[in-house]
């Protein structure tokens, strides 16, 4: 969802960068956020924690910075859809593909805008957000884009497709079988995106929506 549907990673790396940088000491910067874009926000306060105080961060910590970032993000105003994304949605339903949303993300923000950006678009049946996702098997780890499949009708991995923009995200896809495209819509080297085992690395979701059908060609070619 965030830098594939919504242009809302700027606002979620300045909000992350102002709760656990500036208010809660950690040492970080902006770009790092991008890195660990797609687990779920319980997960990089827990990672936080352990890498730099050397304890996992009690439920009652996790959920107090969690609020007190999710209020940062909201703060910092409306997240505009990305350019190209609902001409890719239109698309997959022309082909009558399954959609099937998959995200790190649990801000009721972010979802509750969704349907009102997208109407009609996402089943709600058809979702997996962080309240699927305990910490340790959210993105990078496969079992959010397994749990995709199942929930989109128990499906082989080699029926689907993954669109993701974070280097995490496509580990996960890659790590459930699923030919993963990968679109750098933020400010990280695409190296970064091939070596988390993206299948192709694209420009833009509007470079997606483009080559569409050729994208289609290469996985079935891929999956033959």
């Amino acid at each position: 969802m965030d830098g594939v549907l919504f242009d809302s990673m700027p606002k979620h790396a300045e909000a992350w960068y102002q709760v656990m940088g500036e208010h809660y000491g950690f040492a970080c910067d902006r770009t790092f956020f991008y890195l660990c874009e797609g687990a779920t926000g319980q997960q990089v306060i827990d990672d936080f924690f352990v890498e730099q105080r050397g304890r996992h961060a009690e439920p009652w910590e996790i959920e107090m910075i969690y609020k007190e970032k999710s209020q940062a993000f909201v703060q910092m105003g409306q997240a505009e859809p990305m350019p190209g994304a609902a001409d890719v949605l239109r698309k997959v339903g022309e082909k009558g593909l399954i959609r099937v949303l998959v995200t790190g993300s649990g801000q009721p923000s972010l979802l509750s805008k969704l349907n009102f950006v997208y109407p009609n678009v996402f089943d709600p049946t058809r979702m997996v957000s962080a309240k699927d996702c305990p910490i340790g098997h959210g993105k990078p780890m496969p079992d959010p884009y397994l749990m995709g499949l199942r929930k989109a009708g128990n499906l082989d991995p080699s029926e689907a497709i993954v669109v993701e923009n974070a280097p995490l995200g496509v580990q996960a896809g890659h790590a459930a079988g699923i030919f993963t495209v990968a679109v750098n819509t933020g400010p990280l080297d695409p190296k970064v995106l091939r070596k988390a085992g993206a299948d192709i690395v694209l420009s833009s979701m509007s470079e997606l929506a483009t080559r569409f059908d050729e994208i289609l060609t290469l996985h079935a070619a891929h999956t033959r």
